[in-house]
C-alpha cells in the first residue's frame, strides 16, 4: 500500500463525512428501544436492530481493514468457517448491546486510521469477489461501505418504526414532515387510497389472485 500524500484531499474528506454520518444514523436507531426490542426480529429473515449493527460491524473490519493490508485486531468468530449462517445478524443473549457498539466504535477507528493512511487509488483484494474485481482500490471499497452501511440503516429506519414509531435520519434531523399524528393518519389513508385506486396490471396483489 501507498500513502496517502497524493490523494486528492477533497474527494477523500467527502466520502469519510458520508461514511461516518451513515454510521452515526445506523447506531441512532439503538437509542432509547429496549433490550428486547434491540434484538427481536421484525421481518419473516429475522431483521433486528442490534443484528444490523453487528453485521455493518463486521463487514467494515473486512472492507476497510483485512482487505486493503490492515488486518483487524480482533477475532470476530461468527465470521469463522464453521459459525452457522448469519450468524453475523443477529445477537444472542450473552452479547451485550454495549459490547456491539464498542466493537463498531473500534472498527470505526481502524477503518478511519486506514482512509488516512492510504491513497484512495491504493489496491486491496477482496478473496471472496470474483477473479476479474477482487483487487478494487480503496476508493472503491469505500464506497462500496458507504453503500453498505447506509442500506443497513434504512433497513434499521423500518424495524426501529414498526417497534415504536421511531423514525427520522438521525437525533437533531428528522428529515420527515414536521406534522402532528392527524396529518400522519390522513397522510397514510390518502397513500392507501392511492395504492387502491392504482390501475391492476395483473400483478397479484395481497389477499388475492390478479383479476
Amino acid at each position: 500500500m501507498t500513502s496517502a500524500a497524493g490523494d486528492d484531499a477533497g474527494l477523500r474528506a467527502v466520502l469519510h463525512r458520508s461514511l461516518r454520518d451513515a454510521r452515526q444514523a445506523l447506531v441512532w436507531k439503538l437509542e432509547g428501544a429496549s433490550e428486547y426490542d434491540i434484538r427481536r426480529p421484525l421481518t419473516p429473515t429475522g431483521t433486528n436492530l442490534l443484528g444490523l449493527v453487528k453485521h455493518v460491524a463486521s463487514v467494515e473490519a473486512g472492507y476497510l481493514n483485512d482487505c486493503v493490508g490492515r488486518p483487524f485486531d480482533r477475532p470476530l468468530p461468527w465470521l469463522a468457517a464453521d459459525a452457522e449462517p448469519n450468524a453475523d445478524m443477529w445477537a444472542t443473549a450473552d452479547e451485550s448491546r454495549a459490547d456491539i457498539v464498542e466493537l463498531y466504535r473500534h472498527v470505526w477507528a481502524c477503518s478511519d486510521a486506514s482512509i488516512e493512511a492510504l491513497d484512495l487509488d491504493a489496491v486491496g483484494e477482496v478473496p471472496w469477489w470474483p477473479e476479474e474485481r477482487r483487487h478494487p482500490t480503496l476508493g472503491q471499497l469505500l464506497v462500496r461501505m458507504i453503500a453498505e452501511t447506509n442500506r443497513h440503516a434504512g433497513h434499521a429506519d423500518i424495524v426501529r418504526e414498526l417497534i415504536d414509531g421511531g423514525a427520522g435520519y438521525h437525533a437533531g434531523n428528522a428529515n420527515l414532515p414536521d406534522a402532528d399524528a392527524e396529518w400522519w393518519a390522513a397522510y397514510v389513508e390518502r397513500v392507501g387510497a392511492a395504492a387502491q385506486a392504482a390501475p391492476d396490471t395483473g400483478t397479484q396483489r395481497p389477499g388475492g389472485p390478479a383479476s
